[in-house]
């Protein structure tokens, strides 16, 4: 339930009616003013020039590099976001090279990661085989996993892979082309044209294709064109073969759940075909089974979910309809006289409390962004891009959040108290307990032997929405109501259905046993979860509410009516509008719909128990009528910021303070995030070369460090140790024994070595390739002499060595360092 009742359901729009109310201040700033920026070099010097107080995209390294260019500057280094190539696997009348498993798989050869991040990127990333990048908390559960694909840039391989099941497939290569049924094979890639690095990958990966054999189509476009040409079309109608895909993420997770569901499962419709019934769906049962388990706790242990996580990232990666290639370092800049800037691990500087505590000398922050507005603004099926997602986060207040650094649940609007039996016990739940049966359309008492794994009481923080009225348990009540009436497909004509929505809530409401309100801001809920971390099953059963429910009613029937859409297939199935609040026209659809509420003493069957005079009903219909009519959008929220206004035309958007009385939390609330002492690896002394069965000796020197844990892996990937270390001074020694030594091969082998810290969760991260020799080396002692990441300034170290082996000299070897800045 965590994700729909929070993510969506605990819907995030924000807009009230500002009353003029004098007091203690909710934020900083009186008002942030986001600006449309596209090309960066442009917003760096609008920033350095005070200008642009921050720009939410990432700069350039190179631009970067000098004291001169950081003048006037502030330089922020996040981490969290990625690069993947999306792969569509659908079998159609036409050939598709990529229906085959094998074909996919091979283009993990063909992608050069390490060509990607070190010219591509400057540096700033790392190359990545999935979803978890080294960065991130559940990475090192799957490591050793990763270690056993060991995927180089080798082309000869992946020509000779693909090649294999063309023949297979009854292609045949005429001159330097391949051809089926007496026609060439020809593929497109949709290349995001509006990010330089991901136009290069799309560019790269082209050329390696046509050297293959392939006649290669490349169309190239923004997010905007994507949602229709990729996200919003039938794969089988091939009008891509394979997308050029980045992401962001807007919360650092300790216990990711939904991750891997995203990325690999069709369940989660994010997946080619997206669960659109009339679309051709990729389908995997086995990674449904394994990321549902994962996405609803259904685990007995930590190991077991560990277990889950292994399973599901090895089926990924070797479906290959995903790949990923890369994480991201951005650099994000703000102008000097700009405090309180809080650098986010997952979101990195874009994050919600960034707005919310920074601070300077004027009454408006100004911020730069790539993009306005892409996609569509409603909190059911909507906000799917990093632009939009950055913007709603501050003008709406969540149930419970993520601890920007250690990933843990932290309570915002909901406090929670968690009682739990799990997981092989159950507790009695009372029978006042009630929850939505949507085939009789009303609240129902549960039955008297009803039991459940967990309860979490809760006690909210309501306040006033932006229009005014005050938030109140009908808000709660309501979106329980919707997650399982829209999560529920009665039969074929259900209107309560969307091909998006319907499969994700349908994976909560499966673990929703009943709730029993017990006051105006308290309410028990009982639930089929469970999770060896408490805080986990609180953020799985809240119930909240970022929209006010006359709001929610409004759309729903405006959806089930046919005029919009809360998905973007189900608007691309349709031809319809995808539902967007901050366009005028939509939110003139939901005012239709509030007006006729009003004139029809319409009570939704959600609330109308309640016994309460339709005046309140009334007073919360007129209420966001007039906000319609007073801002012409209909974003309506609970934040501390409200939207006033959307200026297509000049592509911004601006946020006012909602300096209401009510709302809960006062300047400087989130300031303990500013000050955050990170994990460090300071330095590593190792030798470079090292013989067969010798004892290896790693010293490593740390600050703000818990614990140290290592990763050696041979010259063919594999994993001979692993260990973690308990750090007790800042200076420390990895003996490697004997045994481990002799178990490495010639050549180049591999250590990846993490300092991390039980206050902040990301590690911080080294990795080095040393050489394995049969004999001792006789070199002098300045040729075997340590290198540490203190002494070694740029990505590459190059010695040349002279072996007594034979007469082999100038042999070169290449070492590459990678440290996360």
């Amino acid at each position: 339930m965590k994700k729909l009742l929070v993510f969506i359901l605990a819907f995030s729009i924000a807009t009230l009616m500002q009353t003029e109310v004098f007091g203690e201040k909710n934020t900083f700033f009186d008002s942030v003013k986001f600006i449309q920026y596209l090309d960066e070099n442009t917003a760096l010097e609008e920033v350095r020039n005070g200008n642009l107080d921050i720009y939410y995209y990432r700069i350039s390294s190179d631009r970067l590099e000098s004291h001169q260019e950081r003048e006037g500057l502030q330089v922020f280094d996040s981490t969290g976001g990625s690069y993947s190539i999306l792969v569509n696997p659908a079998d159609s009348e036409e050939f598709n090279p990529f229906s085959s498993r094998d074909i996919r798989f091979a283009l993990n050869f063909l992608v050069d990661r390490k060509l990607i991040v070190n010219e591509l990127m400057g540096g700033y990333g790392a190359p990545i085989v999935s979803y978890y990048s080294p960065s991130d908390s559940e990475y090192l559960t799957v490591i050793e996993q990763l270690e056993t694909f060991n995927f180089k840039y080798n082309p000869t391989l992946a020509e000779e892979i693909i090649s294999k099941k063309l023949t297979e497939k009854g292609a045949i290569k005429i001159g330097d082309t391949w051809h089926v049924d007496s026609k060439p094979i020809e593929i497109t890639i949709f290349i995001r044209s509006d990010d330089p690095v991901r136009k290069s990958i799309g560019e790269i990966l082209a050329a390696e294709l046509q050297r293959i054999g392939f006649i290669v189509k490349k169309d190239f476009g923004d997010l905007n064109k994507a949602f229709v040409v990729v996200y919003g079309s039938n794969p089988t109608d091939l009008k891509w073969n394979l997308y050029t895909e980045g992401w962001g993420r807007s919360a650092f997770v300790k216990y990711d759940s939904s991750g891997l569901s995203q990325m690999y499962s069709p369940w989660f419709s994010n997946m080619p075909g997206f669960n659109d019934p009339t679309y051709w769906n990729y389908n995997n049962e086995n990674l449904d089974e394994l990321t549902q388990r994962i996405y609803t706790g259904d685990f007995d242990s930590s190991k077991e979910r560990k277990e889950l996580i292994q399973k599901a990232v090895l089926e990924g990666i070797n479906e290959s309809v995903r790949i990923f290639v890369a994480s991201k370092i951005d650099r994000y800049v703000a102008n000097e006289n700009v405090s309180g800037i809080i650098n986010d691990f997952g979101a990195g500087v874009p994050t919600r409390f960034t707005p919310i505590n920074a601070k300077s000398d004027n009454d408006e922050l100004v911020i730069g962004v790539k993009q306005i507005y892409q996609g569509a603004w409603n909190p059911v099926m909507g906000i799917t891009d990093t632009y939009s997602k950055q913007i709603w986060e501050i003008i709406s207040d969540p149930g419970i959040f993520k601890h920007p650094f250690t990933g843990e649940s932290l309570p915002v609007r909901a406090n929670w108290k968690v009682e739990t039996a799990g997981p092989n016990e159950k507790l009695k739940v009372p029978q006042e307990t009630k929850t939505w049966n949507p085939l009789l359309q009303k609240w129902e008492d549960v039955a008297s032997d009803t039991f459940a794994t967990s309860k979490v009481t809760f006690d909210f923080e309501f306040s006033d929405w932006h229009n005014g009225q005050q938030m109140d348990m009908n808000d709660i009540l309501h979106s329980l109501y919707f997650t399982i009436e829209w999560g529920t497909q009665i039969d074929e004509n259900d209107k309560t259905f969307d091909a998006e929505f319907t499969p994700r809530a349908l994976q909560s409401i499966q673990t929703i046993v009943g709730i029993n309100p017990i006051g105006e801001d308290s309410i028990e809920v009982y639930v089929d979860y469970w999770h060896f971390d408490e805080g986990e099953i609180a953020e799985w059963a809240v119930l909240w509410n970022s929209i006010p429910w006359e709001i929610t009613s409004a759309m729903e029937n405006a959806v089930k009516d046919g005029k919009v859409s809360f998905s973007r297939s189900g608007a691309t199935n349709k031809n319809i509008n995808w539902l967007s609040l901050i366009i005028p026209n939509d939110a003139n659809v939901i005012k239709d719909y509030l007006q006729k509420f009003k004139e029809g003493n319409h009570i939704p069957l959600a609330l109308n128990e309640k016994n309460l005079d339709f005046t309140y009903y009334q007073k919360r219909y007129d209420a966001s009528i007039q906000w319609i009519e007073k801002n012409n959008h209909a974003v309506i929220s609970n934040g501390p910021y409200y939207l006033e206004s959307y200026a297509p035309e000049s592509r911004t958007i601006t946020v006012k303070a909602f300096e209401d009385q009510s709302y809960p939390f006062k300047i400087g609330k989130w300031s303990e995030f500013e000050d955050i002492k990170f994990p460090v690896i300071e330095r590593v002394d190792m030798k470079k070369i090292v013989q067969r069965g010798e004892e290896m000796k790693i010293r490593v020197d740390v600050s703000n460090s818990d614990a140290v844990q290592y990763f050696l892996t041979n010259n063919e990937g594999v994993l001979v140790v692993s260990k973690s270390l308990k750090v007790d001074e800042k200076q420390m020694m990895i003996n490697l024994a004997s045994e481990s030594t002799e178990k490495l091969g010639p050549g180049g082998n591999n250590i990846k070595i993490f300092a991390m810290s039980d206050e902040v969760l990301k590690p911080d991260f080294y990795e080095s390739g040393f050489i394995v020799t049969e004999n001792k080396p006789e070199l002098p002692e300045r040729a075997v002499d340590r290198i540490s990441i203190a002494d070694v300034n740029s990505e590459y170290t190059f010695l040349i060595i002279i072996l007594p082996i034979t007469t082999i000299i100038g042999i070169i070897i290449y070492f590459k360092k990678k440290k996360l800045r």
